[in-house]
């Protein structure tokens, strides 16, 4: 009762039920508090807004005027904080999301139409990106990216098994060179590199005790695993994407895959957001259906 909005609101309270009696009631506050904060109004604004009997109260001209602009966008705000709550009561709204491609066709896409059944009031509004991001200053509710790259203050999701990345090439392009047994010997080979926004990613290899990076040199580099993948396929050089979105080809023999025991596994995707305050019941029914059971 101490903030013009809600002094507003109790006014137009007040000149819906044209009595203190039921108006306090409805607000839940007494009817001198009621009483006090109208004539509170009244005085900053020098109108008098209600007329007052012992057994009626009425609205003035002034105070008709007034409510006329004041009522619709108080029944804005009604609405507005109707629906906030129903967000979080019910999972219904938007959720912008921020996720690699690749993990948007793996991991989203294969249950996006049970999802969208099942809640067909949220709607997902999904941005592609490889590059770690900052959910809160892009503006998103959640994101998916692999575990290395997600912040530490970040609440994070298991939706993938553990991955690892596979080394191919084309028969083609094995068929001219010498396949390699070592890290180390990619030098004498092209190199198709993967780019995120701030340089190429760097190979990592380990072995028992033994780990090695490379810095991928060759023709050409994408910011997309697909391409990568589609450059390989055309002879182009060696490259690297996900060993399970690789099956297919290596199983057909469309590719090779190299130094397959030099490869480690890593944790994989996660999908992650900032907090487990106010969450939103959208946002928790999409961490529901990707997470890994």
């Amino acid at each position: 009762m101490k903030n013009d909005l809600g002094e507003l609101s109790a006014f137009a309270m007040v000149a819906e039920e044209r009595s203190f009696t039921r108006a306090a009631a409805r607000l839940g506050v007494s009817q001198s508090a009621l009483s006090h904060a109208m004539r509170g109004l009244e005085k900053r604004l020098g109108l008098q807004l209600l007329a007052r009997t012992t057994r009626s109260v009425s609205v003035t001209a002034a105070g008709a005027a007034l409510l006329g602009e004041v009522a619709p966008a108080l029944e804005r705000i009604e609405r507005a904080v109707a629906e906030a709550r129903q967000q979080k009561e019910s999972p219904s709204g938007r959720i912008r999301l921020i996720m690699p491609r690749t993990a948007t066709k793996a991991i989203l896409l294969p249950k996006l139409a049970a999802f969208a059944r099942r809640y067909p009031e949220i709607v997902l509004e999904v941005t592609s990106s490889n590059d770690p991001v900052d959910l809160v200053a892009g503006g998103y509710d959640a994101g998916v990216q692999l575990g290395e790259f997600i912040q530490r203050e970040m609440i994070a999701v298991r939706v993938t098994k553990a991955l690892r990345l596979a080394v191919v090439g084309s028969p083609a392009y094995f068929a001219a060179r010498t396949i390699p047994k070592h890290p180390r010997e990619l030098k004498d080979h092209a190199c198709i590199g993967f780019r995120f926004s701030n340089g190429l990613y760097r190979w990592e290899f380990e072995k028992g005790r033994k780990a090695v990076t490379v810095s991928p040199q060759g023709p050409a580099s994408f910011d997309d695993p697909e391409l990568v993948i589609q450059a390989v396929l055309e002879g182009v050089g060696v490259g690297t994407a996900m060993e399970e979105s690789l099956r297919g080809l290596i199983g057909e023999g469309r590719l090779v895959q190299v130094l397959k025991d030099w490869c480690p596994w890593f944790p994989g995707y996660f999908l992650y957001y900032p907090s487990r305050r106010h969450q939103p019941a959208a946002l928790a029914a999409l961490i529901e259906s990707l997470r890994l059971p």
